[in-house]
């Protein structure tokens, strides 16, 4: 905005400029000026404002440019007189910003020939409206040869306007095409680093899965008290912490790879935009497994700034959840809301529900109702890290029975100063 009112400030100022470098082309009195080219190249490369006001003000400024000029250099001339000599340029520049703004020149960018043509029917149109009003004053009449060299002029003049501004148009072109092609190139890398990423990250995940079963068995193991020999419960969490490291060793890997991706990372952030994050992550997830769910996010109130992490996994738990749970057709809500000093995260769902003898086992360690199509049971572990994690930080989890179309709500309850801080 502030580049167009800067184009339009020098067109009012280098029209009336350019209008006192002329010549004479016909070696008589018939003066050709830079002021009508210049002033059509600045109606062609600017949309805004309209025409009629770049030629009420061009206008103006013309006339009294040139009024104030006769005065300053001749002094015979009065203020009066030279108004009244040269007033008829403003009617000028105020008849071909009409005729450009009735024709709609800006149309036509892409069929120079015509627009040319239009350019040079406006101008002589102008040039008629100056020289009816010259013609009033003066009581001469123009030559037939007259017109033949204003039309010459307006047909020179049209046309170089139009090859100058094709060119910088060209060039400007040629600069974008330029600039879109190395974005092009950028966003190529980028996404092949990515999926090298994304491949450590299956594999990483992959590995996950393992450690999580195999120390829920070592739990078992040592819950229920099995006979099992200390020197295989040793070599069990021996693998276990052979596996994290290898993850942790991949995690290293990814994360110095990722971080040379994201020019600015912070830890907080403003819990709607990490909601959004959540819900757009989990409709790629449910199209990823063939199901059609309906999501909606929904927040109230004033909010601090969130811990990104913690906000991600307690959230994005709940809900990934709910998108394995859901039949077709799903529907997910999520809210956000803020109550005095606590933030409340609700996630609610039209699934099949939650049988009353399981939700009090659902925040248990291992206790799963989920199984892949192979037979195998789920780890688990999300609830129940979501319920520690929760009250780590000074929070409540709670699930209940929906109704009407809602079958089952998660809700957690976090105390501001232990999830955020205050802007």
């Amino acid at each position: 905005m502030k580049e167009k009112w800067f184009l339009f400030m020098l067109m009012v100022i280098s029209v009336p400029i350019a209008g006192e470098l002329n010549f004479y082309p016909f070696h008589n009195d018939f003066r050709v000026s830079l002021g009508t080219p210049t002033f059509f190249l600045f109606l062609l490369w600017l949309r805004s404002p309209s025409p009629l006001v770049s030629g009420l003000l061009v206008g103006a400024a013309v006339t009294f440019f040139r009024t104030g000029l006769e005065v300053a250099i001749g002094p015979l001339w009065s203020w009066e007189a030279a108004f009244q000599y040269h007033y008829p340029v403003f009617f000028y520049y105020l008849t071909y910003a009409l005729a450009f703004k009735a024709v709609r020149m800006n149309r036509y960018h892409n069929r120079p020939l015509l627009l040319g043509l239009l350019g040079v029917t406006i101008e002589i149109a102008a040039t008629l409206a100056e020289l009816l009003l010259r013609y009033s004053i003066t009581e001469q009449m123009t030559s037939f040869s007259t017109w033949n060299q204003i039309l010459l002029i307006a047909i020179f003049r049209s046309f170089f306007v139009l090859g100058f501004f094709n060119l910088v148009k060209l060039r400007q072109s040629k600069a974008t095409e330029e600039l879109t092609r190395k974005e092009n190139e950028k966003m190529l890398l980028l996404i092949s680093e990515l999926y090298e990423e994304s491949i450590q990250l299956k594999k990483t995940l992959h590995n996950a899965e393992n450690i999580a079963r195999d120390s829920y068995g070592l739990y078992q193991s040592l819950k229920n008290g099995q006979a099992v020999p200390l020197e295989e419960l040793a070599q069990q969490a021996l693998r276990i912490s052979g596996q994290v490291h290898d993850i942790k060793k991949d995690n290293q890997r990814i994360y110095a790879g990722l971080s040379g991706l994201i020019s600015h990372e912070s830890d907080y952030m403003r819990v709607e935009a990490l909601a959004d994050i959540v819900l757009r992550s989990n409709k790629k997830y449910a199209r990823s497994l063939g199901k059609k769910i309906d999501f909606s996010l929904h927040t109230e109130g004033v909010f601090p700034l969130c811990h990104v992490y913690v906000t991600l996994s307690l959230l994005n738990n709940l809900v990934v959840n709910a998108v394995e749970a859901l039949n077709e057709p799903g529907y997910i809500r999520i809210e956000v809301k803020r109550e005095k000093e606590a933030v409340v995260f609700t996630v609610a769902d039209n699934g099949p529900g939650i049988a009353p003898k399981h939700r009090e086992k659902i925040f248990m360690p291992g206790f799963t109702t989920k199984y892949d199509e192979t037979g195998n049971p789920s780890t688990g572990i999300g609830l129940a890290y979501v319920k520690q994690e929760t009250e780590r930080l000074l929070g409540t989890v709670q699930v209940e029975a929906g109704s009407d179309e809602l079958s089952t709500i998660f809700t957690i309850k976090l105390p501001v100063g232990q999830i955020g801080k205050e802007e």
